[in-house]
């Protein structure tokens, strides 16, 4: 088998806290947004580029503090970006791992933490000042 994408569900509490986290910090976009009806939970798709995550207020739909990691390029920039935007409930800092990963964890007012990490280039990576986490 070969699988073309996972997308993990994670659980949500409060609409307008996640489009605060999801959309206005890590600037991920509402891809859509579904409702059975008026007044229910909402589950709803967010997108950043290739990564996709499907985010439920629906009871069962994940459990609170799931933990993803998200591998890819740019993870030094990224982090500068979002460090530089002052959000009041985040300052991840950015550390190597003992994997040999540049990475950061976010954590969403639910509780689930997202690692961004990218594979540690000695080369690349050589004036790249770490952080630890605060």
């Amino acid at each position: 088998m070969k699988a073309d994408r996972i997308i993990p569900v994670l659980r949500i509490f409060d609409y307008h806290k996640t489009k605060e986290f999801y959309v206005d910090w890590l600037g991920f976009e509402i891809v859509w947004e579904h409702y059975f009806e008026e007044n229910t939970p909402v589950y709803m798709e967010v997108k950043k580029e290739n990564i996709i995550f499907h985010l439920s207020e629906h009871h069962g739909d994940g459990t609170p503090g799931t933990r993803v990691s998200v591998w890819g390029e740019g993870v030094p920039e990224y982090h500068k970006e979002l460090i530089g935007k002052k959000y009041k409930y985040n300052r991840p800092g950015l550390e190597k791992t003992f994997y040999g990963a540049i990475s950061f964890t976010v954590i969403d007012p639910f509780g689930n933490k997202i690692t961004f990490e990218e594979e540690y280039d000695e080369v690349k990576h050589k004036d790249l000042k770490l952080y630890s986490h605060d």
